[in-house]
Parts: structure tokens; C-alpha cells; sequence
């Protein structure tokens, strides 16, 4: 049975994408912990992310950077926080989170609300930013 993120990835369910490329699809996180959380996902659809071969990894995590400059583009912040920890989707994934300070990366924080049309403006700013880079 394929994860939610493989049916995001094949536009069975929607998602607010902020970039894309043959191997790797990212798009804002719909329970975000600030504004522009950005998850990061390999097409082919791995449970946890070190299992992925040496050279699918790298190019992964090379992918991320590009997603994480553009959001510190994009989104005033003072860093962009990353997290890979795969419990809640058996699809590795890759949480990019433009932060002011370190706490704001606390998963148990309470979660950022962001109308569609807000989501929709975030994630074309992301992906103008990306497209630039």
C-alpha cells in the first residue's frame, strides 16, 4: 500500500509543492511548526531514511539544501531547522523549519495555523526563491 507521500508525489491527494525534480518532491507540511515547514521526500518510497543507498541519500539531502536556502529566501527567519525522523509516515522524509530561535523546533509545540490561500502564497514564494537559486 503506497504512503500518503507517494500519493501527494502522484497527485492523488493535494499538497502545496515547493519544488520537484525526477527523484524528489517537497511541499509545506499542512501542520506546520511556523510558517514555510517544508517537508522533503524522495520519489521512491523508502521507510527510513538510512536504509536509502549512500548515493540516494546524498542526493537527497543535496535536494534539501536547495529547498532550505530558498526558504531563508523566502521566509524571514534566522536559520532553517532540519529534522529526519519517520515515525509518523513510512516515507523518509525530511522536515525543513525556518526558525528565530531553537525552540521553535519542538514537535509537541502547539502548531501554526495558515488559511489555503495563505498556504498557497507561501509555498509559491519557496518555489520562486528555489527556481532563482
Amino acid at each position: 500500500m503506497a504512503s500518503i507521500f507517494s500519493k501527494i508525489i502522484a497527485g492523488e491527494i493535494p499538497s502545496y509543492k515547493v519544488a520537484e525534480d525526477d527523484k524528489h518532491y517537497a511541499f509545506l507540511d499542512i501542520n506546520p511548526l511556523a510558517e514555510g515547514h517544508t517537508l522533503v521526500v524522495p520519489k521512491k518510497e523508502v521507510d527510513y531514511a538510512f536504509d536509502m543507498p549512500q548515493e540516494d541519500f546524498k542526493e537527497w539531502t543535496d535536494f534539501a539544501r536547495r529547498v532550505a536556502i530558498a526558504q531563508k529566501m523566502a521566509i524571514p527567519c534566522q536559520r532553517v531547522g532540519s529534522a529526519i525522523l519517520g515515525f509518523d509516515v513510512p516515507h523518509a522524509h525530511i522536515h525543513l523549519v525556518p526558525l528565530q530561535n531553537e525552540g521553535q523546533m519542538n514537535f509537541k509545540n502547539e502548531r501554526a495555523k495558515f488559511s489555503p490561500e495563505q498556504m498557497t502564497e507561501i509555498a509559491k514564494r519557496i518555489a520562486t526563491a528555489f527556481n532563482q537559486e
